[in-house]
């Protein structure tokens, strides 16, 4: 191992590429988000370059825009993510498999169940996104007619948290010693029933599966909002979040790291992994036309729709070539987002149409070059403490996928700052973090805090 600082590389994979108009792009795969074969190769491609984790987002809604621009997006449905996790894991042995799964909209005891299935099917590889759902179309496929308010759903979070981990916790590690002779196949005595009721929700437990592998999935955490960041403090060993530029990194890397080591937590147990695009060229000039070419197979209808969804508005109403407005009213959906969006318009002036261009296509942080100045700006983020590694995004696939395996990441390789072969089984082993005590179980066999 490097005596460097090493980088984390997971990728996001739901859909296959967060860019609109990456569907249409010369040579890439239309079908992708359905395409089990083709999934399947993306996966061990990124296990062959030895990333931390594939990470699979979910939507519970059709995402809430015209129909105009939705006949137009591919971002709009994919794979089941745990369906889909499931398979993968039986055709990989060491890549990370991370999922989204909502608090708001699911039960404590489904998503423990799921993530401890997941984390025995695949050895100890599963982590578990913690998200409060943005999307307010969500509520109506689940009995509501209003998305429940912001601080609610984070409230309901925090507990939520507090109930599945305590569910992981159900069993010692050596509770099933499965005695053929005495006929014991559980020790009772190494069971703890929950018993929790609390002012969001009452589950008794214990959970009907073992501990996990990993003792708990991984959990990773992605609002950047004031009670998002809290939640990852308190919660998260890993952040998905999306700085605009190296500054904001830093600020941010430096809040949540710090609310952790507030909340008595290890600032060095949470990994801080932005969304990156990464675009790859024989030169700048050459990726920066791969990116031109990406974005302009974006159509307006589509635009726009993608604008009034970070929004939280229809901004189909305002004029097209004018600024955005300043009485925008607030709503419901995610406040990172809409905040983003309006300081981007104010500090760079965009007209409504511009912004929308921007939005439509890919907004957020972009790496854009050769595989060295790509490089250059990856170490430049991990030096500065900005970033402990990134969630990478793919302009188009496959090439976007395999210009990152077989040309970005030899050049970290060579550089001293990712791995060249994993050096773990499980994913906490990737990342570098503490196998948790079993809270109920102290001092048992398994069930100290030495991974």
């Amino acid at each position: 191992m490097s005596s460097k600082k090493q980088l984390h590389l997971t990728a996001f994979m739901r859909p296959v590429s967060l860019h609109t108009g990456a569907w249409r792009y010369p040579g890439s795969y239309p079908d992708a988000n359905f395409s089990l074969p083709h999934l399947t190769s993306f996966i061990q491609s990124l296990e062959a370059a030895k990333f931390d984790a594939f990470f699979l987002a979910d939507h519970l809604a059709v995402l809430n825009m015209p129909l105009a621009a939705l006949q137009r997006s591919h971002t709009t449905t994919s794979f089941e993510p745990f369906t889909l996790l499931a398979a993968l894991s039986q055709v990989t042995s060491r890549i990370g498999l991370a999922a989204t799964a909502s608090t708001t909209y699911d039960e404590p005891y489904h998503v423990a169940r799921r993530f401890a299935s997941l984390d025995h099917l695949s050895s100890g590889r599963a982590a578990w996104n913690i998200v409060t759902t943005a999307n307010p179309e969500a509520a109506r496929n689940f009995g509501r007619d209003e998305h429940r308010e912001h601080g609610e759903r984070y409230a309901r979070a925090r507990e939520f948290y507090d109930v599945v981990t305590g569910l992981w916790d159900s069993f010692a590690d050596d509770a099933f010693p499965r005695d053929v002779e005495r006929g014991i196949y559980l020790d009772a005595e190494k069971m703890h029933v929950l018993g929790h009721e609390g002012p969001e929700l009452k589950v008794k437990g214990p959970l009907n599966i073992a501990r996990p592998v990993q003792g708990w999935p991984v959990i990773v955490q992605a609002g950047q909002s004031e009670p998002g960041r809290q939640l990852a403090a308190e919660t998260a060993e890993a952040v998905f979040c999306s700085p605009r530029d190296i500054e904001a990194g830093k600020a941010l890397y430096a809040d949540i790291k710090g609310r952790a080591v507030a909340a008595g937590r290890d600032a060095g147990q949470i990994k801080i992994l932005p969304a990156a695009m990464v675009v790859i060229g024989e030169t700048v000039e050459d990726a920066q036309q791969k990116r031109l070419k990406l974005d302009s197979l974006v159509h307006y209808d589509s635009a726009i729709a993608s604008l009034s969804i970070a929004l939280g508005s229809d901004a189909s109403k305002f004029d097209p070539d004018g600024p955005l407005p300043e009485d925008i009213p607030d709503t419901n959906a995610s406040k990172t987002g809409r905040a983003g969006v309006i300081s981007l318009a104010q500090k760079e002036g965009l007209t409504v149409r511009q912004l929308a261009g921007r939005y439509g296509g890919y907004s957020g942080l972009a790496f854009v070059g050769t595989p060295e100045s790509v490089a250059d700006e990856m170490e430049a983020w991990l030096e500065a403490e900005a970033a402990d590694g990134f969630t990478v995004t793919f302009p188009f696939l496959p090439e976007g996928l395999e210009s990152v395996t077989q040309r970005l990441v030899p050049e970290l390789q060579r550089r001293g700052i990712f791995r060249k072969e994993y050096e773990g089984a499980t994913l906490r082993e990737h990342l570098g973090l503490q196998r948790p005590a079993n809270r109920f179980f102290e001092g048992r066999v398994g069930a100290d805090a030495s991974a």
